[in-house]
């Protein structure tokens, strides 16, 4: 075996693979089963479908029949945490659906939902404004104007209520060093339960912001995801400020 000799030109002599460490920032959260103590430079901030088609008065849900005022109400609060995080440098992702405008990654099974057993327009489809449902870079999967990402922030388009299935979120999240998932955003039993149990299965640390998320249905479901969420996967915490 020939003796290793170091390239020519300005090639590096010897390539680094060491990721710097940051100085932990620790803040304590008021929680739920427990107060919790979390790493803000290893945490990020999950903001889960506050697009067009969910939030806004033209977008798909409303013009279906969702009484969309739960989502609206909720736009000042993850407005705040996400101030909060951006101003502590904890990256912001939003989770967004956003699917082939031909569909074809959806089941038959999903489509029906999507169009309720056809009561509505599903995925794909057009509505009654003329946009087409959740097709990615249309303008019902954009995040709503209050609370449009910034050059720093990252965007992942998902097609399943887990943010994890089929995107890049994992990989991301795992370049950025991140161990810590912060949940913020609709529906809270659906797309945000999903994607924090999903978080959870994959080694996560999982906190989920309460005055952050919210759903359209019955109470009994929004308790039944906290308690489950307590008791199995993670913590629930309140407040929209990451302060010390």
């Amino acid at each position: 075996m020939q003796p290793y000799q170091a390239p020519p030109g300005n090639a590096p002599a010897v390539v680094s693979l060491v990721r710097e460490t940051p100085t932990p920032v620790v803040i304590t959260l008021e929680a739920s089963p427990f107060p919790i103590a979390i790493d803000l430079t290893r945490s990020a901030l999950v903001i889960v479908d506050m697009q067009n088609d969910f939030c806004h008065p033209d977008g798909w849900f409303a013009t279906s029949g969702t009484d969309i005022a739960y989502a609206r109400e909720l736009i000042p609060n993850v407005a705040e945490l996400t101030a909060s995080a951006r101003q502590r440098g904890v990256p912001v992702i939003h989770l967004h659906w956003g699917v082939r405008a031909d569909t074809l990654e959806l089941s038959s099974s999903q489509r029906l939902f999507g169009t309720k057993f056809g009561e509505r327009a599903g995925y794909g489809e057009r509505t009654q404004t003329g946009h087409s449902v959740l097709v990615r870079g249309g303008w019902g999967a954009d995040a709503i104007e209050e609370l449009a990402p910034i050059s720093d922030d990252i965007v992942v388009h998902k097609s399943r209520f887990s943010g994890f299935w089929h995107t890049e979120l994992d990989a991301i999240l795992r370049r950025l060093d991140v161990t810590t998932l912060l949940f913020a955003g609709i529906n809270t039993e659906r797309c945000v339960m999903a994607t924090l149990q999903d978080a959870s299965f994959l080694g996560y640390n999982v906190v989920l912001m309460e005055e952050a998320v919210a759903t359209p249905s019955p109470e009994e479901s929004k308790q039944a995801a906290l308690t489950l969420i307590r008791q199995l996967y993670g913590f629930t915490a309140m407040g929209c400020a990451l302060v010390a």
